[in-house]
This record gives C-alpha cells, sequence and structure tokens, in this order.
C-alpha cells in the first residue's frame, strides 16, 4: 500500500510549540466548567513492524501516554506479532491492541471506500469480522481487545449489528459517523486527524488541524487519529511536542479504549 505524506509535514510552523500550547490551553478552558477531558490516540493500519512503528511507540513510551493500535488481521504473521510485540514490551499495558477489519480491502463498486459497506450481506460481514477475530486472537492471545475500527472510519448499519451480536467491547469510527451505534456498542469517535489530510496549502491544514484539536478536547472526548506510515520527521517532532504538553496538563485524562 503506497502511503503520501500530507503538505502540512514537509515543515514545522517556527512558533509550533506555543501554537501547541495555546489550542490545547484553549480547548481545556472552554471544557473547564464540565470536568476533565479525556484524550485518546489510535494508530491506524498496524501489521508489519518497522522504524517508523518503532520510534511511534519509543515516543509513546518517553511520555507515558496509552495508544490504540488498530491491527489488520489479515496483514499480521506469527513473526510480524513477535517483532510488534518486542517493539513495545517495555510498556506492554500501555498499549490497546484491537481489531481493523479484516482484510482492509474496498468492495463497494461506486461511492466511499468500505470494506463493509451496503454492497455486502450481513452473512459476508459475519464471516469476515469473525474470521479477523479469531485470528488475532490466536495471535494476539490476551493481548487482543474486542474493539473494532472499520477501514476507513466507515461501515454499514448491518456490521453494527454484527459486532453487538458478536459481543465486541465498542467501535471506533470517525465524529459524526451517519450511522450511530447503540448503547450497548459505545462509539470511540476519532476527531481530530493528524496524517490523511488533503488541504491543497500547509496554510490551509495547520488552521483546520488546530480548529479540529481545540473543539475536541473542548467536547470532553478527543480522539486523534495516527496514521505512522504517512509520517516524517516532522510528523514524529510534532507529535512529541504535542504528546509532552497533553501529558503535562492537569485537565485531561490520557486514556486507551479500556479506560473509556
Amino acid at each position: 500500500m503506497q502511503y503520501d505524506v500530507s503538505k502540512i509535514w514537509h515543515r514545522l510552523p517556527s512558533d509550533i510549540i506555543s501554537k501547541i500550547e495555546h489550542c490545547v490551553a484553549a480547548g481545556c478552558e472552554q471544557k473547564s466548567h464540565r470536568g476533565d477531558a479525556y484524550v485518546f490516540f489510535r494508530a491506524d493500519d498496524i501489521a508489519v513492524p518497522g522504524k517508523n512503528f518503532t520510534h511511534l511507540l519509543e515516543i509513546f513510551s518517553q511520555y507515558r501516554v496509552p495508544l490504540c493500535l488498530a491491527v489488520v488481521p489479515a496483514w499480521l504473521t506469527q513473526p510480524r506479532w513477535l517483532a510488534l510485540k518486542r517493539a513495545g514490551q517495555n510498556a506492554a499495558s500501555r498499549w490497546c491492541w484491537h481489531q481493523h477489519g479484516w482484510r482492509h480491502i474496498n468492495h463497494e463498486i461506486t461511492g466511499k471506500k468500505q470494506e463493509f459497506g451496503a454492497g455486502r450481506t450481513r452473512a459476508d460481514f459475519e464471516h469476515d469480522i469473525d474470521c479477523g477475530r479469531q485470528r488475532l486472537e490466536s495471535l494476539l492471545g490476551q493481548s487482543f481487545y474486542p474493539v473494532f475500527t472499520p477501514p476507513w472510519n466507515r461501515c454499514d448499519q448491518k456490521a453494527l449489528e454484527v459486532l453487538k451480536h458478536l459481543g465486541y467491547a465498542a467501535v471506533s469510527r470517525s465524529r459524526g459517523s451517519r450511522r450511530p451505534s447503540s448503547k450497548s456498542l459505545p462509539n470511540f469517535d476519532v476527531n481530530v486527524d493528524l496524517h490523511t489530510r488533503k488541504e491543497k496549502t500547509p496554510a490551509a491544514g495547520w488552521n483546520n488541524l488546530f480548529d479540529e484539536l481545540q473543539q475536541a478536547i473542548a467536547s470532553g472526548r478527543c480522539g486523534i487519529m495516527i496514521h505512522h506510515q504517512r509520517m516524517n520527521e516532522a510528523a514524529f517532532d510534532f507529535l512529541a511536542i504535542l504528546l509532552m504538553t497533553l501529558a503535562r496538563s492537569k485537565k485531561l485524562r490520557l486514556v486507551h479504549f479500556k479506560d473509556l
């Protein structure tokens, strides 16, 4: 799979530290009268070990921040899992390994990409979701946690019904998903996108990113999506500053899915 790096990561603004600090403080101030805000990070497309993946876990370990890792079952092998596990072995309790679809393949002929979209049957969904879960349970053992992140952050209502039937703890998609899940299958929204950005200019990208971050913190539930394959040195530098700033705040609770 080919991954592009967004224009905003070509160079960080010279005042990036103060911008992040102001954004986080403003979000916390808007939320302050309603108690603490929860922040979680979700890294997608996990399965293949590598330099970027190891660097990602090192930064989260350095600042002692939890991370939800969305693993594509069909991409994972026993050697790959052992390498992924080894990369995070110094902070095993900090990671929440969960399911990212089955094969991460688009099955829709028209419209937006989906692995579990309207063009497939409930039986298709049940087969693929269960296959993915069995594979992850077999490879990950007790490290697997039954939350489902659909590829491209969207899925059909039938998929939500299957997830509930199969006993998943929650589903994680994008904020404002068209088909809300039920109370028995809570949705852990991501509402900040760090790396799959499509703005035409860096300035527009930075403005939108900081708006997303501030509004998400102010809402009380900030879910930040990561794609480590799309990260360069600037993106890792930004992440380190962001984690440091968030970890210092007394008004934020940094969590993963098990905490939620």
